[in-house]
């Protein structure tokens, strides 16, 4: 009996000598192959060769994603804005003083021309006048003579037929002078209208509004006619930028609202506008539809025909984890961001991405806000391990 007992008990130690011998070995494997795929998946870069490529590390962060239309159009002087100038009457130009370019005032000459109208009218002016001066000196005696007649009358020396005849032609007289001072101003204000100086036929012509010269076809010596556009006018302190949009984006776009505008000139500035008009037509060729928007303009930094970039905020927006699109590679067919753990080691990580905005890239899982990423420069870290395969996490 006793050495049936000694047995079993020697049997039950080898067995459980056996099981902790066991144990360890599972456990050493399984932690030997952990390593081995985190050692596959670390990089290492030394810093005098990521100073070399620019390599640049940024954390993660939560930020809010604000979706933006764009769509790019051209500076546009505004239509009600924009004046052309013409004469009224046939002339020949005598002097040009504006070219295009020129920013002039309200009123400010822009050309002079000899106004073969204004010739005409100035004649008919002076003819006027001297017949005006001849009733005004005709009066004085028919005036007196009223008056004599009517002492006469009253006291019984002349007969009051004679009094009211000499009435009558100081009435005559006076009706003539009022008709002519009216012809006189009319003629006046022809003349006026023409821009004719000093009662000659010299004529000038103004700008109608303060603004910028854009278009300028007149010469000295060239014979101009009526309704012939000398030059045209544009007031810039506020312009459209105007852009085609495609039907399937008007939906996202309503007059009112704001808009961002952007230059290559000034690229680091934007300037702020508003959505003033959507086209009812459609190009049948292009499917597109004019959208301006109206921008002030008031140091004449935008210029017409200068190509600009239009940004437009939609309802899109929320708050996401997310990093530079320029941290994201693609590297066998997975999305993978590379995160530093030290100075100069990096583990190549997949993630899962959602929306890009604006530069900005959403990580939907993979990734936690604060860990370091390397935003420039992670297409070197891919060449490194582009060659093999970059294992499942």
């Amino acid at each position: 009996m006793k050495k049936l007992l000694v047995v079993f008990v020697c049997g039950l130690v080898l067995i459980g000598g056996c099981k902790r011998n066991g144990t360890p070995a599972a456990e050493k494997e399984t932690s030997s192959d952990s390593q081995e795929t985190a050692k596959q998946k670390e990089i290492e870069m030394l810093l005098p060769a990521q100073k070399h490529i620019g390599l640049v590390v940024a954390p993660a962060g939560v930020v809010q994603l604000s979706e933006y239309f764009r769509a790019t159009g051209t500076v546009q002087p505004i239509d009600n804005r924009v004046g052309e100038v013409s004469p009224l009457a046939r002339g020949r130009v005598l002097e040009v003083k504006a070219k295009v370019g020129d920013r002039v005032r309200a009123g400010e000459t822009l050309a002079v021309f000899d106004n073969l109208e204004a010739v005409d009218l100035a004649a008919q002016e002076q003819s006027a006048r001297a017949e005006l001066a001849r009733l005004n000196a005709q009066l004085i005696p028919a005036t007196r003579q009223a008056e004599r007649a009517r002492r006469l009358a009253d006291i019984g020396a002349g007969a009051e037929k004679d009094y009211e005849f000499s009435k009558a032609e100081e009435q005559g007289d006076r009706a003539g002078i009022k008709s002519q001072e009216a012809v006189i101003n009319g003629l006046q204000q022809r003349l006026r209208r023409y821009g004719a100086t000093g009662g000659g036929s010299s004529t000038v012509l103004r700008a109608p509004f303060a603004g910028v010269v854009t278009k300028a076809a007149a010469s000295p010596g060239d014979i101009v006619e009526p309704g012939r556009e000398m030059f045209t006018v544009a007031d810039l302190t506020k312009v459209w930028v105007q852009a085609e949009v495609y039907e399937k984006d008007l939906g996202r776009i309503r007059i009112g609202q704001d808009a961002a505008i952007r230059v290559d000139t000034y690229a680091d500035e934007s300037f702020p506008g508003r959505v003033a008009y959507i086209s009812d037509v459609l190009d049948p060729q292009t499917r597109t539809a004019k959208v301006r928007c109206e921008v002030t303009n008031k140091d004449m930094r935008l210029k017409t025909d200068m190509f600009a970039n239009i940004e437009l905020p939609t309802k899109f927006s929320k708050q996401a984890l997310a990093v530079p699109s320029t941290a994201l590679q693609d590297v066998e067919g997975k999305n993978v961001v590379f995160v530093q753990h030290s100075a100069t080691k990096f583990e190549a990580r997949q993630v899962e991405k959602g929306v890009t905005i604006n530069g900005q890239t959403e990580i939907v899982s993979g990734l936690s806000a604060g860990e370091r990423v390397v935003t420039q420069g992670a297409f070197h870290l891919k060449s490194i391990v582009a060659g093999g395969e970059l294992g499942d996490d």
